[in-house]
């Protein structure tokens, strides 16, 4: 029989000698994309708030792991001796600095390679003229409070300093550090704006903050509150009566609607506190522990600074509505692997 086409089997021949090298090309493509995946950057992060800053910057192009699991005391949090090898195997450690992971950066001084590289934010981002010392964190025992994440503008000034460490690190995904860190520096600006404006619907008498554990005292210098007080004393402990009983006149004496706990600090001292002052107890703000599960589109800095602020407004008399519509989503697109420890 002859073809009713002629050549029609040399087409044929044609189309599946293209996809066998279409094919070929495929698994080439794969195992560069291996190969780019083994020579990523190795990173190690502490506390969730730095882990998802940095991988708002690093995105895809670097293998990023956290090592503090969230919702546990990051001060007193002691490392594992299976995180030797993680730091030892580590191109880079970024750590938040001020006397906050002092166990943790003592195995990673002990185990890192020469080479490795020790980034403390921090310890970059405020002077020591700019420290701020509290009742948890008192200027006799010169540790600064460390907690300087909850006022995104400095949040934004870690992400500056770790886009500088990869790009330097490596060149030559320098241009896709910088975008990210662009498009991270949109969504902050746009979280202080929105911060500002739900702060000014506070009573101006209200703008004042009373927690069990002070995380919040960069904050309220950032937008014109003030930290009262903390309950928790510098050593972690409980507070005496004395200084329970003065806690509780204070609350009374300016009228305050609410006094705030958290999670990792739930206490049930600054619940009778407020009880006894007529005031109403949250216990719902986070410094370090990030709202959902990894994964979860608002599992991000900027969605812990969104929860906060739509817990923190509202119990002082205020609006939160400008923080609520926030784009919090991290600013590159798929999956990064980030290892989050729960």
């Amino acid at each position: 029989m002859h073809d009713v086409f002629p050549g029609s089997r040399i087409l044929v021949l044609l189309f599946v000698a293209l996809a066998i090298v279409a094919c070929g090309g495929g698994s080439d493509e794969s195992s560069q994309n291996d190969d780019q995946q083994n020579h990523r950057l190795r990173v190690v992060t502490t506390v969730s708030p730095i882990t998802s800053i940095v991988e708002n910057i690093g995105g895809r192009r670097i293998r990023l792991e956290g090592v503090v699991p969230e919702g546990v005391n990051s001060h007193t949090f002691e490392p594992t001796p299976s995180m030797a090898k993680l730091m030892a195997d580590a191109d880079l450690i970024i750590i938040n600095g001020l006397f906050l992971e002092e166990p943790t950066l003592a195995l990673a001084e002990a185990n890192k390679k020469a080479e490795t590289v020790i980034l403390s934010l921090g310890d970059q981002s405020v002077t020591p003229d700019e420290w701020q010392f509290d009742f948890t964190f008192p200027e006799s025992a010169g540790h600064p409070n460390p907690h300087l994440w909850p006022d995104p503008n400095l949040g934004l000034r870690y992400a500056e300093l770790v886009h500088d460490q990869l790009a330097a690190m490596d060149p030559d995904n320098a241009t896709y550090y910088a975008g990210n860190l662009e498009r991270f520096r949109g969504l902050v600006s746009q979280m202080d704006q929105a911060i500002r404006v739900a702060v000014a619907t506070v009573p101006e008498e209200n703008r004042k903050l009373l927690t069990y554990h002070d995380s919040w005292v960069y904050f309220a210098k950032q937008y014109g509150m003030e930290v009262i007080g903390a309950v928790q004393p510098s050593n972690f402990s409980q507070p005496s009566v004395r200084e329970v009983a003065e806690l509780i006149d204070q609350v009374r004496e300016l009228g305050l609607p609410a006094v705030f706990g958290s999670e990792v600090f739930s206490s049930d001292v600054l619940e009778a506190i407020a009880s006894e002052a007529d005031a109403q107890f949250i216990d719902e703000l986070a410094d370090d522990d990030l709202p959902g599960k990894p994964g979860d589109p608002q599992h991000t800095y900027l969605g812990l600074m969104q929860q906060n602020l739509a817990a923190m407004i509202p119990a002082l008399g205020g609006d939160a509505a400008a923080v609520a519509g926030l784009d919090t989503g991290n600013v590159f697109n798929g999956d990064s692997g980030a290892v989050y420890p729960q």
